[in-house]
């Protein structure tokens, strides 16, 4: 068995103290590494880089030579059992790597335990240690790691069967807030850090709705015995990471519902969706997976492009379940996926790269993602998202609603996530075809593999559904029901780029789309326009002011700073693009709109 001690050490510096004793190392040499990446996350993040100081002593008390192999190896040589110590540097307030300070310790496995070469399909005995810091702030422990022998407060002894399975147990060391209920009988607990206001009984009926829906999806029982949300909440962050028996999650303070509120905000039904999103890839990810994901050693990228369904299908599902768990209602559903759709229509690389492309080459071009982004690619999880919407209307479509992509998902639970068999490219789009008697062959050379549009004004015809492509009705519309009968008209003009307010009072282009008024002006993301036809501009609410003033037949003289340079450029103004998605009832067919209803 492998056994590790763990502990906050320090805030200040914000190190967590790592021990690793290995009774019987391998001979003639003991090999040593941190993963370069963490399942779920398709980033090289050279998590090593964090380690400090590794020492090794053998059990009769000499120090032991480390070697360095590379960047993220190491190896020594001992013919007794060692103590292997280091620290680990903790300042990444994400949900992917490791976070210290005087109000909580969050970590993720892949950060912190160094795996044991040749012996990783041995247990691992995880003590995690209270420290000065933990006792005298009265913190406790959170974390789906299955217990042996801990306190009242979480500290002690836990167990993981393997090394693959101790880094898919992240830890949550605080003052959080719990919030405890069972969904399907099954304990579930969500535990929230930061500082936050919170209606606790809302947040928690909503859960237990999102859950149970999901639970009954795939069928009883549960693929767990207990789970866990961790939750960090900030000032504007978002984003979450799936793990086998919990999730990880980050979310503005904003987002998280208060006592009083009526109507669920925006924000609240984003971190709904967040909440339902990670969730499903209990069954969708951690189970029902890549076969290259289940055989990668966590070292270099593995290449699959499946992403698609992976994350597609679960972007498709995570608003779907809120409507079905009775969170939202049609209407509100609708306006939720006309948004989801409009994140793909604005972006003009839709055209240039294919789905499978964006998952193929998710490790360079879209986890590191520049400027020229939307007009160079597109995203897995927002078009793929609306190939699970197409696939899923052209099957109810053609089967007169006796299949749907229900059957698909459930069919892959059964055969493939619930014996944990990996999956091949390929393999998932032969399914669909199989499971809905529908050759869909052509479906997927279109847009999956191909880059075109789904014709969504036809599938959504099929269940009284207007599909309609407006034109913005301001900066910061999203796409979806505006309640604004003018709003074709309400934006006469657009500049064809994305820009934000500045502490300093400017006007920053983040990114330009190209052959459009900015791009055809010289401007470039980056740039910080200061005046335009010789007047002060520093807000978006200044700048969107002009826009539905201005006569496009003129010019506009602009001056902006690019780095520190004053520049000067000649700007014309266009009619605004048609790439909001609206969506809107005509007909109700309580038959055709089953999925809905």
């Amino acid at each position: 068995m492998i056994q590790y001690r763990i502990s906050a050490f320090d805030p200040k510096s914000h190190y967590i103290k790592v021990n690793l004793t290995i009774n019987e190392p391998m001979q003639p040499e003991q090999k040593l590494r941190l993963p370069n990446w963490i399942p779920g996350s398709y980033l090289i993040r050279d998590f090593a880089k964090h380690i400090t100081s590794i020492n090794i002593t053998s059990q009769s008390g000499q120090s032991i030579e480390v070697n360095t192999i590379d960047k993220s190896n190491w190896s020594f040589s001992s013919d007794e059992a060692v103590t292997i110590e280091y620290f680990v540097y903790a300042w990444d307030l994400s949900v992917r790597g490791s976070h210290f300070d005087e109000s909580h310790a969050f970590f993720n496995g892949t950060s912190v335990f160094l795996e044991v070469i040749g012996q990783s399909n041995q247990a691992c005995k995880v003590a995690i240690e209270p420290s000065e810091i933990s006792q005298q702030n009265g913190w406790k422990v959170a974390t789906g790691m299955p217990k042996k022998d801990i306190d009242a407060n979480g500290f002690g002894l836990y167990q993981a069967d393997n090394y693959h399975a101790l880094i898919d147990y992240p830890v949550e060391m605080g003052t959080f807030t719990e919030i405890e209920f069972k969904a399907c009988g099954i304990p579930h607990k969500m535990v929230i850090t930061g500082v936050f206001e919170c209606d606790e009984q809302r947040l928690k009926q909503d859960l237990v709705k999102i859950c149970e829906t999901e639970i009954n999806l795939f069928g009883q029982p549960a693929p767990v015995e207990d789970y866990l949300f961790q939750v960090m909440v900030t000032g504007s962050d978002y984003g979450g990471l799936e793990h086998r028996n919990s999730t990880a999650l980050i979310c503005s303070r904003d987002d998280l519902p208060y006592v009083g509120m009526e109507e669920a905000t925006d924000g609240y039904l984003q971190f709904l969706e967040l909440c339902s999103h990670e969730y499903f890839h209990t069954w969708n990810v951690k189970r029902i997976q890549p076969k290259v994901y289940q055989d990668s050693d966590l070292q270099t990228p593995v290449y699959t492009n499946q992403l698609w369904w992976f994350e597609g299908i679960t972007s498709y599902y995570d608003g779907l379940i809120l409507q079905r768990a009775g969170l939202v209602d049609n209407k509100s559903y609708l306006n939720i996926l006309a948004k989801q759709m409009t994140r793909v229509y604005r972006m003009p690389g839709r055209f240039k790269q294919s789905v499978s492309e964006s998952s193929w080459l998710t490790w360079t071009k879209f986890y590191q993602q520049d400027e020229n982004a939307p007009n160079a690619i597109i995203s897995y999880y927002s078009k793929g998202s609306l190939i699970a919407l197409g696939l899923d209307l052209t099957i109810r479509i053609e089967t007169k609603g006796q299949k749907s992509l229900d059957d698909v998902l459930l069919y892959l639970w059964e055969h493939f996530g619930k014996s944990q068999t990996g999956l091949v490219d390929g393999q998932i789009e032969d399914i669909c075809s199989e499971v809905s008697g529908i050759d869909l062959t052509d479906f997927f050379a279109d847009y999956l593999f191909g880059t075109k549009d789904i014709p969504f004004t036809e599938l959504f015809a099929e269940f009284g559904i207007d599909f309609n492509l407006r034109t913005q009705s301001g900066l910061d519309d999203l796409g979806g029901d505006t309640n604004d009968n003018a709003a074709d008209t309400s934006l006469p003009n657009h500049l064809g780029a994305n820009v934000s307010n500045t502490v300093q009072g400017t006007l920053k282009i983040t990114h330009v789309w190209n052959n459009q008024p900015a791009y055809e002006a010289g401007l470039t993301a980056g740039d910080e326009v200061i005046a335009l036809n010789g007047l002060k501009i520093s807000t978006k609410a200044q700048l969107e002011t002009l826009l539905k003033r201005h006569d496009n037949t003129k010019a506009l003289t602009c001056h902006y700073f690019r780095r520190d340079e004053l520049r000067k450029t000649s700007l014309m103004l266009e009619p605004p693009l048609k790439d909001r998605v609206a969506l809107k009832e005509l007909t109700i067919n309580r038959e055709k709109l089953s999925w809905l209803l």
